[in-house]
C-alpha cells in the first residue's frame, strides 16, 4: 500500500517540491492549500498518487474536517509536513496587528492545529511521522524579522514539546531549519541579484527526503540546512 502523507501550503515552494519527490518515490500526497486551482497547478506534470484539499490552516474547525475526511477517504496518515507558513518584514514597531496576527495564526496555531488533528489516530496505530518546517529564523533572531523570528520560535518549542510527550512511542517528530530559498515567499522582499544567492527548493526537499527516510531504530529530531555563505 502507498503510505498516506499530508503537505500544508503545498501550492508552491518547498511544499510543491516535496509533494513532487514524495509523489515521484511512491507516496500518495495529500495536497493543502487555501486555494484548489493553485494546488492542481504546482502538481502539473508531475506523475504519481494524489489528492488535493481546500482548507485554511487558521481555522480550526476546517482543519479537523479535511483531516477526518483525509482518514475516511485514504485511511492512517502516515506523514504531516506542516509546511503552511507567511512572514511579514521590517522594524519591530513597523508590523502592523494584522501582520502579526497573520504569521501568529499560520505558523503557529496552523501548525499546532493540524498536528492535534492528526495526533489521535497517530497514537491509535503507534506510529507516524510529523515534520515542521521551522526555517533558521527559529534558532536565531533577525534584525527586521522579529516578529517571524517569534512565530519561529513558538514552532521550535512546540516541536521540541512534542519530541519530549512522545519519546515513548513510535512516533517521529523533526524540525527543519533551512535558510532563506527562492520562492514566491520573498517576491515582495528580495530583488533577483538577492534571490540567484538563495537555495533552490528542490534540493532542499532532496535533503529533507534523504534524512527522513524511516529506518527502524532511528529517529532524526532536527535538520539543518544553511545558505552558502
Amino acid at each position: 500500500m502507498k503510505p498516506i502523507m499530508i503537505i500544508t501550503g503545498a501550492g508552491s515552494g518547498l511544499g510543491a517540491a516535496l509533494a513532487h519527490i514524495y509523489m515521484s518515490n511512491g507516496a500518495h500526497v495529500c495536497l493543502l492549500g487555501r486555494s484548489e486551482d493553485k494546488l492542481l497547478r504546482a502538481i502539473e506534470g508531475v506523475k504519481g498518487s494524489y489528492s488535493v484539499y481546500e482548507v485554511d490552516v487558521r481555522n480550526f474547525d476546517e482543519v479537523h474536517h479535511v483531516i477526518c475526511t483525509i482518514e475516511k477517504e485514504h485511511g492512517t496518515i502516515d506523514m504531516l509536513i506542516n509546511n503552511a507558513g507567511v512572514g511579514f518584514f521590517g522594524e519591530a514597531e513597523a508590523i502592523s496587528p494584522e501582520a502579526t496576527s497573520q504569521m501568529l495564526d499560520t505558523n503557529v496555531k496552523g501548525t499546532i492545529y493540524i498536528t492535534q488533528a492528526v495526533l489521535p489516530q497517530m497514537k491509535k496505530e503507534n506510529k507516524g511521522t510529523i515534520v515542521n518546517i521551522i526555517s533558521t529564523a527559529g534558532r536565531q533572531g533577525k534584525a527586521n524579522e522579529s516578529v517571524y523570528c517569534a512565530s519561529k520560535y513558538a514552532v521550535r518549542g512546540f516541536t521540541e514539546s512534542l519530541q519530549e510527550e512522545l519519546k515513548e512511542t513510535s512516533i517521529r517528530i523533526s524540525g527543519i531549519y533551512m535558510g532563506g530559498m527562492d520562492t514566491p515567499f520573498w517576491d515582495n522582499s528580495f530583488g533577483q541579484e538577492q534571490r540567484a544567492k538563495m537555495m533552490r527548493p528542490h534540493d532542499v526537499a532532496e535533503i529533507i527526503y534523504a534524512n527522513l527516510e524511516e529506518r527502524p531504530q532511528l529517529s532524526v529530531e532536527e535538520v539543518l540546512i544553511k545558505n552558502k555563505k
